[in-house]
């Protein structure tokens, strides 16, 4: 029931609204029904109302509202009522929908912003096919709670109008139904739990389920180039089978609870109507009513079992979600200072000691880069330069020492503001299966199409990009397909300049290129240096010549290889972001 109470607590006034339009309505359906026993009586003993009990006092109503009551206007009453029930059920229904669209909509706005918010360490423990079931599956399974959880309460509500109702009829055949609905229930309690636990198999199951499916799928083409697809098959067959099963105890549970709760109520139902007969001697149509009444009663009470066992299948996937939540609120990244950036003569890191966890990475690392210089950075695999690009640009913070821009440690400066001056190309083309120009301003509305053409033009792409049938608004393909990898790294550099940064960071970003194209993008670098300060990583001989400065990463340090100030033009100040 923590589901229940959680949604409660986060819409109260959409609940609050549902719950008093179900009560409302079944109260008038009660009491609507009621009309049928004076009805009956009437049309059972020539034309007779009754004189006492539950139908006087619906034939009094009737006598105070000027009505006379006659079979006709009873049946009227009854019809009136069951319409009056229809529309008001239909506005809580309608107000639930919308809740429940909007509980999935919350929640994965949530998760978002938890997400984009969390530390960069927390995405390195995170399997993208989690995330990505949490977005989807488990977003869609907690508003399906929610929708089960109102259904739940909606029959609830039923049940006891229904319940008061039939007191009113005969108060010792009421409690006897009541009392066996009740032992039926808990009877059948052990379906409910078996649902439980196959819910949260399920949920367990879809998660690695969809894990195992991400990196399968990035990993596709050098699977199948090596014919080891069937590899990928047998785990994920395995966890789909993993999966079938918990669905079909669900089913079974589910079902099964549904087949033997049917035949106990309508064989109480019957139990009912002889008693009334035979043992009580009540009145045809009291019975009729009676039995009426209390088959819907019974049957709300069913109603709130199924939705019952249909919240707690659906909640291991809300709270599953909600501890994806939770770790990422745990783990906020820092915001860093108040003071304004400015990068316009040095950047450096000045004995920077950092670990994760227990792992030294960097060791008393100091190095520096001028405003307008072109550094490659150098080393064997896992000496830690990557790490040097994650501090600079604050996605990790340093155990001791400090990142210094402008000798200002960045720990003091506006994190957001000083990664609006950077201009970030990863080792792999990120493109998305969009048009150039959406690739290059992400949909960025501080980026015009004027940006654009500048940023493409200073990435060597003008050329190419001009001359497609389509221009800028030509689409690239699933990962950039329609064009060359140095076409590729073009466009994902000129997205790297399109907001005009101040510093450009490339991560081994020519290490699959061919000579060739990896020549004129050097050529490009080389141009841009001078209006833009260039920090890259790579093993390339062509980068490293070209820079004016070469810093070795070893041993947790940073060791000056080349320092040629002579390649080194003279910084243009503002022209990035003229």
């Amino acid at each position: 029931m923590r589901v229940v109470l959680a949604f409660a607590r986060a819409y109260p006034g959409q609940t609050l609204l549902v719950l008093l339009a179900l009560i409302v309505a079944a109260l008038v359906e009660g009491v609507s029904m009621t009309a049928l026993l004076p009805a009956l009586s009437a049309a059972t003993q020539d034309g007779a109302v009754p004189t006492s009990g539950v139908g006087s006092f619906i034939v009094q109503s009737l006598h105070t509202l000027g009505i006379h009551p006659d079979l006709t206007s009873l049946l009227l009453v009854l019809v009136l009522g069951t319409t009056v029930t229809s529309v008001i059920g239909l506005v809580a229904k309608r107000r639930v929908g919308y809740t429940v669209a909007q509980v999935a909509t919350d929640l994965r706005l949530e998760l978002l912003r938890s997400l984009l918010a969390a530390r960069w360490e927390y995405y390195l423990r995170q399997p993208i096919g989690r995330l990505t079931n949490a977005m989807s599956f488990e977003a869609d399974g907690a508003a399906r709670s929610y929708f089960n959880a109102a259904q739940m309460i909606a029959s609830a509500v039923q049940a006891v109008a229904y319940t008061w109702v039939a007191m009113l009829v005969s108060w010792r055949a009421t409690i006897v139904y009541v009392v066996a609905a009740v032992v039926i229930a808990v009877a059948l309690q052990s379906m409910v739990r078996i649902t439980r636990r196959a819910g949260k198999k399920q949920t367990k199951m879809m998660s690695r389920l969809m894990a195992g499916l991400t990196d399968s799928l990035q990993s596709v083409k050098p699977l199948k180039a090596m014919a080891r697809e069937n590899l990928a098959d047998r785990v994920l067959v395995a966890k789909t089978l993993d999966l079938n099963a918990a669905l079909r105890r669900q089913v079974i549970s589910k079902e099964g609870r549904r087949a033997l709760q049917q035949p106990l109520l309508m064989t109480l139902v019957a139990m009912g109507a002889w008693a009334g007969l035979v043992l009580w001697k009540l009145p045809m149509a009291q019975v009729l009513v009676l039995v009426l009444l209390l088959a819907k009663v019974l049957n709300s009470f069913g109603k709130v079992q199924e939705a019952y066992q249909d919240v707690v299948t659906s909640e291991s996937a809300y709270l599953s979600l909600r501890r994806t939540l939770d770790e990422a609120k745990r783990e906020p990244e820092p915001q860093g200072g108040r003071l304004a950036p400015h990068f316009d003569r040095t950047l450096c890191l000045d004995a920077v000691e950092f670990a994760y966890g227990h792992n030294p990475v960097l060791c008393d690392c100091s190095l520096t880069i001028p405003f307008g210089s072109l550094t490659t950075l150098t080393g064997y695999s896992g000496a830690g330069k990557t790490t040097i690009l994650d501090l600079v640009v604050g996605l990790v913070r340093p155990q001791d020492g400090a990142v210094r821009i402008d000798d200002v440690d960045l720990a003091d400066l506006d994190l957001r503001a000083w990664r609006r001056m950077i201009g970030y190309v990863p080792q792999e083309n990120l493109l998305l299966h969009d048009s150039v120009l959406r690739n290059v301003t992400l949909d960025d509305p501080e980026v015009s199409e004027a940006d654009v053409e500048y940023a493409l033009r200073a990435a060597g792409a003008w050329d190419f990009v001009a001359s497609l049938p389509e221009g800028v608004h030509t689409l690239v393909g699933e990962r950039g397909s329609r064009f060359s990898g140095g076409q590729r790294q073009r466009i994902t550099i000129a997205r790297a300049l399109a907001h005009r940064p101040r510093l450009l960071i490339l991560d081994e970003a020519t290490a699959s290129l061919d000579p060739t194209t990896e020549a004129a993008l050097c050529e490009t670098l080389a141009g841009l240096r001078g209006s833009v300060t260039i920090l890259t990583i790579s093993h390339q001989p062509a980068l490293v010549a070209t820079a004016d400065r070469v810093y070795r990463v070893e041993k947790g340090r940073a060791s000056l290889e080349a320092d040629r100030p002579e390649l080194r033009a003279p910084a243009r100040r503002g022209a990035a972001s003229a």
